[in-house]
């Protein structure tokens, strides 16, 4: 991986980071009002992907001025999509993968005794459900990174311009 991409991933590892928690917070908040659990999903995911979108424009895929100006909304749905093919359907089947096929709640039974000493889980399954999204994020953010970088934020060569420059 070139230096440029490697300070990309990073950057966009950040803004993960930032969306996580945006959506876990925004996701509460709703249940907090009275939601129903998939609303407060649905409106986490928009805002979310917003805030992805805004912070990626602005720190990880800076608009090379070089190149062919990108237009705004096609960049913002194509974060969309690029967003709901990992977060909602690679993320689901890999919960499937790992809970009801690999059944990781065979593996899980040290976490469990340390999540139950406190409180926070009461069987292997449920520590299964837990762990399950965070093996997903080694899945998730270069597969979301890749199709960002070289679909969502690509950028082509300014017609007319010089092939030689």
């Amino acid at each position: 991986m070139k230096k440029e991409s490697l300070k990309q991933f990073i950057k966009f590892g950040l803004v993960g980071v930032t969306n996580t928690l945006i959506s876990q917070v925004v996701y509460m908040i709703c249940v907090a009002l009275g939601a129903h659990y998939l609303v407060a999903s649905i409106t986490a995911f928009i805002i979310s992907v917003l805030n992805a979108y805004i912070l990626q424009n602005i720190f990880v895929f800076k608009q090379d001025e070089t190149l062919e100006k990108r237009r705004w909304w096609q960049v913002l749905i194509k974060t969309y999509i690029a967003y709901a093919f990992t977060g909602l359907l690679i993320n689901n089947l890999l919960l499937i993968l790992w809970i009801d096929i690999i059944k990781i709640e065979r593996f899980t039974f040290f976490i469990t005794d340390l999540l139950f000493r406190v409180g926070l889980v009461i069987d292997n399954h449920q520590t299964a459900v837990y762990i399950a999204p965070i093996l997903n994020i080694f899945v998730n953010v270069p597969i979301n990174f890749v199709i960002n970088k070289f679909w969502a934020y690509r950028q082509k060569k300014q017609s007319g311009s010089d092939p030689e420059s």
